[in-house]
């Protein structure tokens, strides 16, 4: 599983790493869960000052830390996940939502990966 983990660009030695340790059942879940375990899924606040916002909440600390991580060396290096980023910064989005949706959609990949035993490969341009 760390060689599918390591194939994509932006998950390096680190992070292949503590997504094992810190998720091991990557396999056998959704990409939803895997968003949500590891803290990146967004949760509505309905309280009456904050109607209608969003924000991530829960998961597992250290494994969203380590992410947060990835998804910086993915925004640059990662060509799919680039183009993703690029296109939130053309729209406005602020830094820390651009980051964090790289790094749900960068648990989702290595969770489907896993899931399908399968390395990278680079979607055609």
């Amino acid at each position: 599983m760390a060689g599918v983990l390591r194939s994509i660009p932006g998950i390096g030695p680190v992070a292949s790493t503590v997504l094992i340790a810190e998720m091991p059942e990557i396999d056998t879940i959704t990409g939803e869960e895997a968003a949500a375990l590891t803290g990146l899924a967004p949760v509505a606040h309905d309280s009456e000052t904050l109607r209608g916002k969003r924000a991530i909440a829960g998961g597992r600390r250290a494994l969203r830390h380590v992410m947060f991580q990835a998804a910086l060396v993915a925004a640059h290096h990662n060509p799919s996940l680039k183009s993703f980023a690029d296109r939130l910064r053309k729209a406005g989005k602020p830094h820390k939502v651009i980051i964090t949706a790289v790094a749900r959609k960068l648990v989702t990949i290595a969770n489907a990966l896993c899931k399908n035993r399968q390395k990278w490969a680079a979607p055609a341009p």
